[in-house]
C-alpha cells in the first residue's frame, strides 16, 4: 500500500491490493475553489496508480454546498472519465444516514444525485451506508 496523502479537504489512501482508490472527507468546509483544487489532485493521484475505482467517505462531511453537485457532474466526472479512459470509473460513496437523507429530500440535491445515479452516465455510481457493502460493490468490476 502507498503512503497516504494529506489534502486539505480529504485523505487519499491507495489500495493498490484492491485497486481503489480510498478519500475520505474531513469535517472542514473549505471554499468551492479549495475543494476544485482538491478533486484535481485526487483525479491526478487516480490516474498515476491506474485507479477508476473509488470510494468516497463522506460520512465526516457537512453537506456539500449547491453549486458543487452541478460543478461535479458536469465538469468533473466528465473529465475523469476521459482522463482514465478506457477503464471506467466506478464511484461508491459512503454516507451516513443523515447526509443520505439531506442528499435525497433537498431538491437541489436530489437533481444532482439522480443525474449522477443515472446508470446512462459514462460511469458507474452507488450510495451506500456500509463500507463493506462498498467496497465488495467496488470489487465487482
Amino acid at each position: 500500500m502507498l503512503p497516504s496523502i494529506e489534502l486539505p479537504s480529504r485523505t487519499l489512501s491507495f489500495r493498490t491490493d484492491l485497486n481503489i482508490l480510498v478519500v475520505r472527507w474531513h469535517p472542514v468546509v473549505e471554499t468551492l475553489a479549495a475543494v476544485q483544487a482538491d478533486y484535481a489532485q485526487m483525479l491526478a493521484s487516480a490516474k498515476a496508480h491506474g485507479l477508476s475505482a473509488w470510494l468516497l467517505d463522506v460520512r465526516r462531511r457537512q453537506v456539500a454546498a449547491l453549486e458543487l453537485g452541478p460543478w461535479v457532474n458536469t465538469t468533473f466526472y466528465p473529465e475523469a472519465v476521459a482522463r482514465l479512459a478506457p477503464q471506467r470509473l466506478r464511484v461508491a460513496v459512503l454516507s451516513s444516514p443523515a447526509l443520505t437523507a439531506a442528499y435525497t429530500t433537498n431538491p437541489g440535491h436530489q437533481k444532482e444525485v439522480a443525474y449522477a445515479l443515472d446508470p446512462a452516465r459514462p460511469f458507474d455510481m452507488a450510495l451506500f451506508e456500509d463500507e463493506g457493502r462498498a467496497m465488495q460493490w467496488l470489487g465487482r468490476a
